[in-house]
């Protein structure tokens, strides 16, 4: 590659800092110039929102490199209150924020979530993606207790929750939205978690149905064969709305599931409850810890600009009210 001849006042006035792909550019400065070998600098620089349980938190392991925190009251925005306070920082040198889906202590049950005041507060925040982990009941054999998956669809059997941004009271979000869901989560960043769980050596399976249920309660055993009757592999209670608000939102949004149980459909297996799920996935959580910290890690060295416009247009050609004069 043949190296591109930049002012460096130039480069550092416009970007704030010699800084790329979440790594330092290799420069070489003569006469006030610099001869930079990455091809150009990216317009936007990664931000990843994390949602829910995934170890990163810990504080006996150092993990992510605390900066700020956001109480919660200071993050609201137009949708209300989000779930828990912003916490601020660098996982591998790559900025990031913390929220916790269910609040501190886990306080919020799954139809009270405010899946808009979440999304929209890392939004503001000036997150690019969000990483979300999430536990599940499995409906296939083939899925079983403490496995990882990477879901690419979901079953949305979810009643009470706001499931837009763009439902006529908000200005930022102004008109009618019909937001394609195929893919429902991000290929690339979905493709990224599965090359950081090749280089980890983790078993990872890699496309999954996700049925989201409204909760709190657990399926009947009818309701479960009947999932499984429509293609399901997984259930859980909180994947819908966050998928589709993040989509809307411009965020590039994936997920990795961890099956902690069979529901209640398989014969000669426990039912499902409480106590079991948090045994599995306190046992299996280091493997997702260990999975976010090395996607991390690879999303912060790609250049994101295409895929984040690529989105952005999406937005706006579903928009029908900005697109359609009558």
């Amino acid at each position: 590659m043949r190296p591109r001849l930049l002012l460096a006042s130039k480069l550092i006035i416009r970007h704030g800092s010699i800084y790329g792909f979440g790594s330092f550019y290799k420069i070489t400065l003569i006469q006030k110039k610099i001869f930079c070998t990455h091809p150009r600098m990216p317009k936007y620089q990664v931000k990843i929102g994390i949602i829910g349980g995934s170890g990163l938190d810990d504080p006996n392991k150092p993990i992510f490199s605390y900066r700020s925190e956001t109480k919660r009251e200071n993050a609201t925005n137009e949708f209300g209150i989000p779930s828990s306070n912003l916490y601020h920082g660098t996982i591998s040198g790559v900025d990031v924020v913390l929220l916790s889906r269910h609040g501190s202590g886990h306080i919020i049950n799954p139809s009270n979530i405010n899946y808009r005041a979440n999304i929209e507060a890392l939004k503001l925040a000036g997150c690019t993606h969000i990483l979300a982990s999430i536990a599940c009941g499995s409906l296939t054999e083939s899925i079983g207790r403490g496995q990882l998956v990477i879901p690419d669809s979901f079953l949305d059997r979810t009643i009470k929750r706001h499931s837009t941004f763009f439902d006529g009271t908000s200005n930022k979000y102004s008109g009618v939205c019909h937001m394609p869901m195929e893919p429902a989560f991000d290929p690339h960043t979905s493709k990224v978690l599965l090359q950081a769980a090749k280089d980890l050596c983790l078993e990872v399976r890699e496309g999954a149905t996700v049925v989201a249920i409204e909760g709190p309660r657990f399926s009947s055993k009818a309701e479960s064969n009947a999932f499984r009757v429509w293609g399901g592999h997984l259930i859980n209670m909180t994947i819908c709305p966050e998928v589709y608000l993040a989509k809307e939102a411009g965020l590039l949004y994936a997920a990795i599931a961890m099956a902690t149980d069979y529901d209640c459909w398989k014969e000669y297996e426990e039912n499902v409850n409480a106590a079991d799920v948090l045994v599995v996935f306190q046992q299996n959580i280091s493997n997702v810890t260990d999975l976010f910290i090395r996607t991390i890690e690879l999303i912060g060295v790609e250049n994101w600009d295409q895929d984040i416009k690529n989105l952005q247009e999406l937005i706006k050609s579903s928009n029908v009210s900005r697109n359609v004069s009558c």
